[in-house]
C-alpha cells in the first residue's frame, strides 16, 4: 500500500492576488472535505483532479478548501501518477502540460545570498540579494562554485562586523550603509574570484513591502515612484553584473513597471506579486509591457494545473520564467520537476543552506 505526499511552503511576503492559506486546523478539515467528496473518484489527468478540486471549491480564491491543501493534493496525485507509470514527476508534467517542449537547457539558479526586508532583520529595505549562477558544462560544477562563494562571503562578512545571522532564505543578515552596498560586495567578491563569466547578480525588491499612501519608504525617507525608478537605474548603471530586477514596485503602481521597462530594456523585470502565478494576470502584464519575465510559485495559485498554464501562457508571451520557492520552505523539490518540465529559464531556491539543501541536491540529480 503506498502513499503519496506533498509539502507546501508559505510565504512571508505574499502578494493580494494569491489564494488563500489555510494553517493546519483548519486545512486539516479541508483535507476531510475533498476525501470524502472523491472518495472511490478515478481521475486519469492531474487536470481532471484539478478542474474537480476548483470546481468543489466554487471561489475565486479559493478560500473554501484553501489553495495550500488543493495544491498538496494536486502535487500528490501527480507522484501518484508517475509511480504508476514508472516514470519521474518532471516527466509526466512534460507529457500532459508541455507535450512540445523538446529544450533541455540548464536553468539559470537565483541563490539569495544576503537576506533584508521582510526575511531578515535588518537595516535593507530590498528583500534578496541574488547572485545568479550561469551552468556551463554541468550544474553540479556551478552549485560546487556557488557554495563556495557563500562560504567565502561569510567569512568576509563576519571579519567585518564580528557576527553575521541568518535570515528566513539562508541568506545572510546584517546592516549595511545603505541599500546598494550589497551589490558592492557581491560584485567585489565575484571578480576577485575570476567569476564574472559564470556569476551574475539579481534583486527581489519586494517593493509592496514599503509601500504606503502613494510613496515609497526607502533609504530612510519617503520617495515618490520616479525617485525609486531613477535609483534603480543607478543601480543598474553603477554594478555591470546587475540584470534583473523582481517586483521592483508595489502591485498596484502599473505605471512604474512600464517606466522601467522602457528606461532598463535589457535587463530582465520580473513580475511576482504583480502576477501571482495566474495565467491571467501574467498576460495581461505581457501584454501591458509590464514585465518581460515572471515568478511562478505553485502555492500562489493553488494546483498544478493552473501553475503550468502561467507557464506555458509566459512562454507563448516571450517572457523569461524563473520557478521559484518560498520564504517559509520545506524539504519538498517538486518545483524542481517543475521547472524540469516547462524549461524553465530560470529556478529560484535560496541560498545553499539548511532545507534548501535538498532543492540544490534534486537540481543536481536531474540535470547533472
Amino acid at each position: 500500500d503506498s502513499r503519496f505526499f506533498a509539502e507546501i511552503p508559505s510565504g512571508k511576503s505574499r502578494g493580494k492576488r494569491e489564494v488563500a492559506v489555510f494553517a493546519f486546523p483548519r486545512a486539516k478539515k479541508s483535507l476531510g472535505l475533498i476525501f470524502r467528496k472523491f472518495e472511490g473518484r478515478d481521475f486519469s489527468s492531474i487536470q481532471a483532479l484539478d478542474r474537480a478540486l476548483i470546481e468543489f471549491d466554487g471561489t475565486a480564491n479559493k478560500s473554501r478548501l484553501g489553495g495550500n491543501v488543493m495544491l498538496g493534493v494536486s502535487i500528490a496525485f501527480t507522484r501518484v501518477l508517475a509511480a504508476e507509470r514508472g516514470k519521474e514527476a518532471w516527466q509526466i508534467l512534460r507529457e500532459e502540460f508541455f507535450p512540445k517542449e523538446t529544450r533541455n537547457t540548464l536553468p539559470l539558479i537565483f541563490s539569495n545570498l544576503i537576506n533584508g526586508g521582510a526575511h531578515a532583520e535588518n537595516n535593507l529595505d530590498i528583500q534578496e540579494y541574488m547572485v545568479v549562477a550561469r551552468p556551463g558544462v554541468s550544474v553540479s560544477g556551478s552549485v560546487k562554485k556557488l557554495i563556495g562563494l557563500y562560504r567565502e562571503l561569510g567569512a568576509l562578512l563576519r571579519k567585518k562586523t564580528g557576527h553575521v545571522s541568518l535570515g528566513d532564505e539562508g541568506g545572510y543578515s546584517l546592516n549595511f550603509r545603505n541599500n546598494f552596498e550589497p551589490i558592492a560586495i557581491l560584485e567585489k567578491l565575484i571578480l576577485k574570484q575570476g567569476l564574472t563569466r559564470q556569476f551574475r547578480l539579481a534583486l527581489d525588491v519586494a517593493a509592496n513591502s514599503f509601500y504606503e499612501k502613494k510613496t515609497y519608504r526607502f533609504g530612510g525617507r519617503r520617495i515618490s515612484g520616479g525617485e525609486l525608478l531613477r535609483e534603480y537605474g543607478r543601480y543598474v548603471q553603477r554594478s555591470k553584473l546587475l540584470f534583473s530586477i523582481e517586483d521592483p514596485f508595489a502591485e498596484e503602481d502599473l505605471p512604474g513597471f512600464v517606466l522601467l521597462r522602457s528606461a532598463l530594456p535589457n535587463c530582465w523585470i520580473v513580475g511576482d506579486d504583480l502576477t501571482a502565478t495566474n495565467p491571467r494576470l501574467v498576460e495581461k502584464a505581457a501584454h501591458g509591457e509590464l514585465a518581460n519575465a515572471v515568478i511562478i510559485k505553485p502555492n500562489q495559485i493553488g494546483t498544478v494545473s493552473e501553475a503550468c498554464e502561467a507557464l506555458s501562457v509566459a512562454s507563448r508571451e516571450g517572457m523569461k520564467t524563473i520557478v521559484s520557492h518560498r520564504s517559509g520552505e520545506t524539504g519538498d523539490n517538486f518545483i524542481i520537476h517543475l521547472a524540469r518540465a516547462a524549461s524553465a529559464d530560470g529556478v529560484k531556491i535560496g541560498a545553499p543552506a539548511r532545507e534548501r539543501l535538498s532543492k540544490f541536491n534534486e537540481l543536481i540529480r536531474l540535470y547533472g
